[in-house]
């Protein structure tokens, strides 16, 4: 990369929504800056990597590989959730390749090294020679599994994989108190409450067009037909998060009336309201007063991104077979919704190769939210 370009570049981000620039093409279109994403965006910050649902009893493991790096989520004895580089301290073999149940231990199939839930290494077999289960150089409490920075927060697992993030609670505070009144049990139904999109994106522009509704009378007008552009307001959190609100949730419901359970002790506020962050740098939340959805957004390559798209319910009633039709309704709307998004943030994938475009200009009054966004990519990238 040639510094000098980069500092021009990203000064223009920099600058105040009005006179501000976009990140230029290279930012979505050239490997060695979805490298930089890679080490600056991503492992220096807290990024979702998966859900704590899919670990749902002591002893589940789920191994993964996130950006490259060999992961397991896994649910210890004690319940709670910790995430492990997936290799053996040994030779580097991966441990755990399916989801699954771990009885007893977890056991590398190369030389039997065996660990604990907790990464402890507990057996090293022959590794003094035949019949010698132990060696003063292989020192046990220094070999266990390594353990990668974690938190759980909406149900969603997050990493920092260099270990420099301040805590995660001092790092999404303002989140965290935002929506204080919804910190309760999350339910998740299973297979009829979560779907992924495969789209040929760079991820930064998913994370773009969700911050904003700008674009809802044209890409949404479903959606804008009962939640107008005027009924919407930006949220906007420095360093930390961006996206909008609406004031006019409308709650689905069946065709006997049945709606789903409302989150318990929930303000007025929110008989009618529903917002949408992006928290950065790559799990986007809603929340509404009966149920609420995490997008987590996984980064494949420079122009594709997997959306892994959950929907949980505040009411464990409504998780029951009692209510599967009208949750089926929920998802497949949901599905519709974001699968309108598709076009736009391949098209602006498509557009990035354009020569001429310099990274666009920004509605001070509408794009606030996506600016913030940019501004803080340029900043992680500036470090």
């Amino acid at each position: 990369m040639d510094q000098r370009l980069t500092d021009a570049d990203l000064s223009r981000v920099l600058q105040p929504v009005a006179t501000a620039n976009g990140l230029s093409n290279r930012h979505y279109i050239d490997p060695a800056w979805f490298e930089a994403d890679r080490e600056r965006v991503f492992f220096d910050n807290w990024a979702g990597i998966g859900f704590a649902k899919d670990v749902p009893e002591n002893g589940d493991a789920k191994p993964l590989t996130f950006l490259g790096q060999p992961l397991v989520i896994i649910r210890g004895r004690d319940g709670n959730v910790r995430v492990f580089q997936n290799i053996c301290r040994h030779r580097g073999m991966i441990l755990v390749r399916e989801p699954g149940r771990i009885r007893g231990a977890i056991r590398c199939a190369y030389h039997s090294w065996c660990y604990d839930l907790d990464g402890a290494l507990k057996a090293t077999p022959h590794v003094g020679g035949p019949g010698h289960n132990a060696h003063e150089a292989i020192r046990r409490d220094e070999l266990g599994l390594i353990e990668v920075r974690s938190h759980v927060w909406r149900d969603v697992v997050f990493v920092n994989i260099s270990g420099d993030a301040p805590p995660f609670e001092e790092a999404h505070s303002k989140a965290i108190d935002r929506w204080k009144e919804f910190e309760m049990p999350l339910h998740h139904s299973g297979a009829d409450s979560g779907f992924a999109l495969d789209v040929a994106t760079n991820w930064k522009l998913a994370v773009e067009n969700y911050c904003e509704s700008y674009h809802l009378p044209w890409v949404h007008p479903g959606l804008n037909s009962y939640s107008r552009l005027e009924d919407h307001y930006h949220i906007e959190e420095p360093g930390a998060f961006s996206g909008q609100g609406t004031m006019v949730y409308r709650q689905m419901a069946g065709e006997n009336g049945q709606v789903f359970g409302d989150a318990p002790k929930l303000g007025p506020k929110w008989d009618t309201a529903a917002e949408y962050i992006a928290l950065y740098p790559n799990v986007l939340f809603g929340v509404h007063r009966d149920h609420s959805f995490a997008i987590l957004l996984e980064p494949i390559s420079v122009d594709r991104t997997i959306e892994h798209v959950e929907i949980y319910y505040h009411d464990e009633a409504s998780v029951g077979p009692g209510y599967q039709a009208l949750r089926n309704r929920n998802t497949t709307q949901w599905k519709e919704v974001f699968e309108e998004d598709v076009f736009v943030v391949e098209g602006m994938q498509q557009g990035r190769h354009a020569v001429d475009f310099d990274g666009g200009r920004f509605s001070p009054v509408m794009d606030s939210p996506t600016h913030m966004f940019h501004h803080w990519v340029a900043t992680q990238l500036a470090r």
